[in-house]
């Protein structure tokens, strides 16, 4: 995401790891505003406002015939079918989990209902005896949990910040694999004001960040800097079926394996993220650079030709520098507006943004793919491996510099 200037310490010390020269770093803008929310307990029936219409569990082996179908995933582990009773309160985000989610996705009144499962090894060391999943419809969604179970066996989560705490109903060893359900309804907000623009229905087009409930580390979503507050491990294996009200072209971070009337299944492996945009107009076009197709999701009169040919140079530029870049496709879409912002696979150029601007905007998302989607970090306390190493790397690629600012300002 294009955030504010660091401190001469953190250029220093992410110049000589790169072996860059050291570029002038970008100005600040206003820290996001996230919205309060209270703690939720779940109801055993859905909210009688908006209701949602049942959405069966989705299939989790993705379609062997889809010519752009990932890579086969790794074989299933033996689940237990309850878990040891009592306690141990302890918690981890050293788990391997897979993601197989059902989404109703409603263009006209902003509804979003998550039916997610999830296959969590434990590779902690340790015993857990509840899980911590983090996902931004706490914050900004008005979150409402449906219902959710552990080995079949229903339990009561509890909505803390943007946390949601998920008691396991008894003990998961290390080494032992259970499945987990949660079921939750939201509704998307209708502006771009503080942080709602990562969470949005605005200018025609569905911004959806953080919407999978994905154990992470528990942190607030109210942070210190402008780094984002989502401290999440790699998952080998996102499956994502979404249904919407009415035709739209959906850009996700996952592969489209499949499409039957308003269903439309994605799959992803080795990320961790599963960002949803789509807008009933997008046009598309496209580029191959090495083994990576590049898709552009554009609107109407949008940048789309600027946005491909900055995307192409980034990539190409980028993977000579720091590694080839990992994932068969990798997808720059105009979003709803507010900030530039990464994802695996995918990065938003907000509408409206200058032309002017473009070009260094699609590089330092796209650095992003490997400083926070390759390399992870605490983006708030270590952002010397997230936005300082993204900002050399893009400056260094167009060679761009700016006059310092470091005796006046962060």
């Amino acid at each position: 995401m294009y955030r504010s200037a660091r401190s001469v310490i953190v250029a220093v010390v992410v110049a000589v790891a790169l072996g860059l020269p050291q570029p002038a770093v970008a100005p600040t803008r206003d820290a996001l505003r996230p919205t309060t929310s209270p703690v939720i307990t779940p109801q055993p029936t859905s909210p009688s406002a908006s209701p949602a219409p049942s959405v069966a569990v989705p299939s989790v082996s993705p379609s062997p015939t889809a010519s752009n179908a990932p890579a086969s995933s790794p074989p299933s582990p033996r689940v237990v079918a309850a878990l040891p009773a009592g306690s141990v309160n302890r918690s981890s985000y050293a788990l391997s989990v897979t993601y197989d989610a059902a989404v109703t996705l409603h263009y006209d009144d902003r509804l979003l209902r998550v039916d997610s499962v999830m296959t969590v090894t434990n590779a902690s060391g340790a015993s857990i005896d509840r899980i911590e999943l983090n996902t931004i419809a706490a914050r900004l969604g008005g979150i409402h949990i449906v219902g959710a179970s552990v080995a079949g066996k229903a339990v009561s989560v509890t909505v803390d910040d943007q946390t949601l705490v998920v008691p396991l109903g008894g003990v998961l060893a290390d080494g032992a694999t259970v499945q987990a359900r949660i079921v939750y309804t939201s509704h998307l907000r209708a502006d771009l004001a503080g942080s709602n623009w990562m969470f949005t229905r605005t200018n025609s087009v569905i911004d959806a960040y953080r919407w999978l409930p994905w154990v992470s580390r528990r942190i607030p979503f109210t942070r210190p800097n402008h780094g984002d507050p989502f401290i999440t491990p790699t998952s080998p294996s996102v499956r994502v079926r979404i249904t919407t009200d009415r035709p739209l072209v959906l850009a996700t971070t996952g592969d489209r394996v499949a499409a039957s009337g308003l269903t439309q299944t994605f799959v992803a492996e080795n990320v961790r993220d599963f960002t949803i945009t789509a807008a009933p107009d997008y046009r598309t076009s496209s580029a191959v650079v090495g083994a990576t197709t590049i898709r552009v999701f554009y609107r109407a009169g949008g940048p789309g030709s600027t946005m491909l040919s900055a995307a192409k140079s980034a990539l190409s530029k980028m993977s000579a520098l720091v590694g080839t870049y990992p994932y068969r496709t990798f997808k720059v879409v105009q979003s709803a507006g507010g900030y530039g912002m990464e994802s695996p696979q995918l990065i938003w150029v907000p509408t409206g943004v200058a032309t002017a601007n473009l070009p260094y905007l699609v590089h330092h998302e796209t650095g992003h793919q490997w400083f926070y989607g390759l390399v992870g970090s605490n983006q708030p306390y270590e952002p010397f491996t997230d936005e300082a190493a993204t900002d050399f790397l893009a400056r260094y690629v167009l060679s761009q510099r700016r006059a310092s600012r470091c005796g006046t300002a962060r």
